[in-house]
């Protein structure tokens, strides 16, 4: 058996998630989903990276670059 890891937006995750688990031949072994700490530690990270942009440190993003996510 082949495994797949799939990201859907979250007000489609619902719907997906049903529709995968009524198909026969697709067995769902679990939900991965970030801990609280993985979360924590992300926010604290992104707060780091505002700090140093404001310091200027970082090099700031334009509004197109945050949009496509580079």
């Amino acid at each position: 058996m082949k495994q797949l890891v799939v990201s859907v937006p979250e007000d489609k995750y619902r719907f997906f998630n049903e529709l995968i688990k009524s198909l026969r031949f697709v067995k769902v072994d679990k939900e991965i989903e970030p801990s609280k700490q993985e979360i924590l530690m992300s926010i604290e990270k992104g707060l780091k990276e505002v700090e140093l942009i404001r310091n200027g440190k970082l090099p700031k993003k334009s509004i197109e670059q945050l949009l496509r996510g580079v």
